[in-house]
C-alpha cells in the first residue's frame, strides 16, 4: 500500500523525463551494445524499446532497474514471448521481453498458475505488492522467446500514467557511440499538380557527395511547385555493425526549420501511422525505407517538434533555396547534408499518373464491393488517402489490389461457399497466397454458406482445404528409452497447411506443461516441473491444426 501511494504521489513531482533523477541501473551486467534503437522503423510499427545484445547467448541474469513491484506477466508464442512488467514508485514501468525464464520466485508463481489453468500461454496482473522487487534483483534470464529473431533483451521504459514508451537512453543507460549517422539515399517528391523535380513528376533520386569537412553536398535540384524530400538513413553505435534507427531529423530551408522530429516518445495508438512517415510503395517493392521529411495524407504522428508548411517547400520560378538535413543520434553525433534547389518551371517529361479503376475508396468513408463469389468491405479510414483499387476474381482466387499501399484498419473479406459440399466444409479456410502461391491461414469465421476473414493485407486470397493432421515426432529420445539423466524431453510438431492451433500433453495421465517454440516447431518438457512417481512413463501429446485435424501421439519411456 505504501508503494502504491508513492507511485501515485510521484506523478505530480516528475517531469516528462526524469533523466538521471530516476536512479535506474542497467538491466544487464554487460556492456550495452544495441541491435535495435528506440523508435526504429519496423514493419507497421515503431520499435518501442531498445534491443540489447546478449553476446549471442541465452540465460544471462536480467536485473530490475529499480525498486518496484511486478504488475503484469505475459507468456505467448509470438510477440514478446515471455515478458515481465515492473511498476516503479517514481511513475515509470520497465518492461523486459523475450525472456528465457523468470527469476525463481516469479517462475514458481507463473508455473503454479500454468498448471492450475493447464495452459502454457498466460497473461496475469498480480495484485500490487504480491511480487515486490528491489533494485538489482535477478528477475529473469535473457532468452529468444516470441517473435525474437535471435537472443537479446528487449527493454522498455514506459510512463505509467499514459503507458507511452519513452526512449530508455534518456534515463542514464550508457551506450558507447562516437559514430555519426549514415545517409544512404536522398529523394525528391513533386507534391502538387504540375510540380516537377529535374523535369520529373515522380519520385526522383538525388545524388550527393562527401565534402572535405565531413558534410555532404547534393547535386543541384531544379524544381518548381510544391516539393518534399525523403532520406534513407541509419545509425551505428560503437562495437556493433547493426543499421539502427536514428534519433532526430531536422530539415531547414534557408535557415528556417521546416521539419524537426525526434524519437523521445510516442503512443502505441499511433504506431501504425509509421506507414505515412515512409514511402510505402518503395518499401513494398524494395523492402527498404525512405523516411519523408514532409507530412503525407493521413499522417497523425506526434513525433514532430516543428512542422512548418507540412515540411514541404514551395519552389518559385527564379528563386534559389538552400535546404539542409541534419541527422542526429542521441549521443549528439550529427551528419549534415546540403541540397541546393533552383527554381525553374521546366516542362514535365514524365508524369506520375495514377491508374483509375471502377473501385474507388474515399479515405474517410466505408466502401463495399461485390465480386464473383465474394464481397470485400472496407471500414472508414482503412486507407490514408483516397485510393483507386484493382479488384478481380475468378473461380480460384480473389485479388484485392497489390500489397503496394498500406492499410490502416482491418477489412472484411466474405466468400460464398454454397458450392462446397456441407460434409467436410469445416476443413476449408480462407488463405492469403504469398509470392510463391503458398496458402497462409487467415482466421476464418463460418456461418451458413459464407466464410469470413478480417485482414490488413492486400493481395490474393483463396479457399484452401486441409485434411492432413499435424505431424508429431520425438527429437531427443526414442520409445522405451531410459531417460534417467535427461533434464528435459522435446518433440517436433509441424503442420504444412493451416498451421498449429493448440496442443496438450499428459504424462501418466496427468497434464504437464510443455513449452512451444514455433520458430523451431519444438515442444519441450522440463523434468523439474513435476516429480514422477513411477519408472515406466507414458507420454501422450495431442496436437490440433487450425481447421480441427488432430493427431494424438503416444510414446513410452523409462526414468528413475
Amino acid at each position: 500500500m505504501t508503494l502504491l501511494l508513492g507511485l501515485l504521489l510521484s506523478f505530480g513531482s516528475f517531469g516528462q523525463y526524469a533523466g538521471s533523477e530516476t536512479d535506474f541501473r542497467s538491466p544487464l551486467d554487460i556492456p550495452l551494445i544495441l541491435s535495435g534503437t528506440f523508435g526504429e522503423l519496423r514493419s507497421n510499427h515503431f520499435h518501442s524499446g531498445i534491443d540489447i545484445k546478449t553476446q549471442q547467448r541465452q540465460g544471462l541474469p536480467v536485473f530490475s532497474i529499480g525498486e518496484g513491484t511486478v504488475t503484469r506477466i505475459k507468456i505467448s508464442h509470438w510477440g514478446y514471448g515471455k515478458v515481465l512488467y515492473i511498476s516503479h514508485p517514481n511513475g515509470y514501468t520497465s518492461v523486459y521481453a523475450h525472456l528465457q525464464k523468470f527469476g525463481p520466485k516469479i517462475e514458481k508463481y507463473v508455473k503454479d498458475l500454468q498448471y492450475k489453468k493447464q495452459e502454457y500461454e498466460l497473461e496475469v496482473f498480480p495484485e500490487f505488492g504480491v511480487l515486490p522487487v528491489t533494485k538489482g534483483d535477478t528477475i529473469a534470464y535473457s532468452g529468444n522467446t516470441g517473435g525474437s529473431s535471435g537472443p537479446h533483451l528487449h527493454f522498455e521504459i514506459r510512463n505509467a500514467l499514459d503507458e507511452k514508451p519513452t526512449n530508455p537512453l534518456l534515463y542514464g543507460m550508457e551506450v558507447r557511440d562516437a559514430t555519426n549517422p549514415v545517409i544512404s539515399g536522398l529523394y525528391a517528391y513533386p507534391l502538387s499538380d504540375n510540380a516537377q523535380v529535374n523535369q520529373n513528376g515522380k519520385r526522383t533520386e538525388i545524388r550527393f557527395k562527401r565534402q572535405t569537412d565531413g558534410s555532404f553536398l547534393a547535386d543541384s535540384v531544379v524544381a518548381s511547385g510544391r516539393i518534399g524530400f525523403g532520406i534513407k538513413t541509419y545509425d551505428r553505435q560503437d562495437m556493433a555493425a547493426n543499421k539502427n534507427g536514428v534519433y532526430q531529423i531536422v530539415q531547414k530551408v534557408d535557415g528556417k526549420t521546416y521539419t524537426d522530429l525526434d524519437f523521445d516518445t510516442f503512443s502505441f495508438g499511433e504506431t501504425r501511422y509509421i506507414n505515412t512517415l515512409i514511402d510505402y510503395p518503395y518499401y513494398a517493392r524494395y523492402q527498404d525505407r525512405i523516411q519523408t521529411c514532409f507530412r503525407m495524407p493521413g499522417n497523425e504522428l506526434s513525433l514532430y517538434n516543428t512542422l512548418f508548411n507540412e515540411g514541404a517547400i514551395d519552389v518559385e520560378h527564379g528563386s534559389d533555396y538552400e535546404v539542409e538535413m541534419v541527422i542526429s543520434d542521441l549521443a549528439g553525433n550529427q551528419t549534415l547534408l546540403r541540397i541546393p534547389v533552383v527554381g525553374n518551371a521546366l516542362p514535365v517529361l514524365e508524369e506520375d499518373t495514377p491508374e483509375k479503376t471502377p473501385y474507388f475508396v474515399f479515405a474517410g468513408k466505408p466502401a463495399s464491393f461485390k465480386l464473383e463469389g465474394a464481397q470485400v468491405y472496407f471500414p472508414a479510414n482503412s486507407f490514408y488517402q483516397d485510393t483507386y483499387l484493382n479488384l478481380e476474381s475468378d473461380t480460384t482466387f480473389i485479388r484485392i489490389h497489390e500489397p503496394t499501399i498500406p492499410v490502416h484498419r482491418n477489412f472484411t473479406l466474405t466468400f460464398d461457399v454454397s458450392h462446397l459440399p456441407e460434409s467436410g466444409r469445416e476443413r476449408y479456410y480462407i488463405a492469403r497466397l504469398d509470392e510463391s502461391d503458398r496458402p497462409q491461414f487467415q482466421k476464418t469465421f463460418r456461418r451458413g454458406d459464407t466464410f469470413t476473414a478480417r485482414s490488413r493485407g492486400l493481395g490474393r486470397y483463396t479457399l484452401a482445404l486441409d485434411t492432413v493432421p499435424p505431424v508429431v515426432r520425438p527429437k531427443n529420445f526414442k520409445a522405451k528409452q531410459w531417460l534417467t539423466n535427461y533434464r528435459y524431453l522435446s518433440l517436433k510438431i509441424s503442420d504444412d497447411l493451416s498451421g498449429i492451433s493448440s496442443y496438450s500433453a499428459t504424462l501418466n495421465g496427468r497434464w504437464i506443461l510443455m513449452e512451444y517454440e514455433p520458430k523451431t516447431r519444438t515442444l519441450t518438457y522440463n523434468f523439474d516441473d513435476q516429480i514422477l512417481g513411477q519408472q515406466q512413463c507414458n507420454l501422450e501429446v495431442e496436437v490440433t491444426d487450425n481447421v480441427g485435424n488432430t493427431e494424438v501421439f503416444t510414446i513410452p519411456f523409462f526414468k528413475r
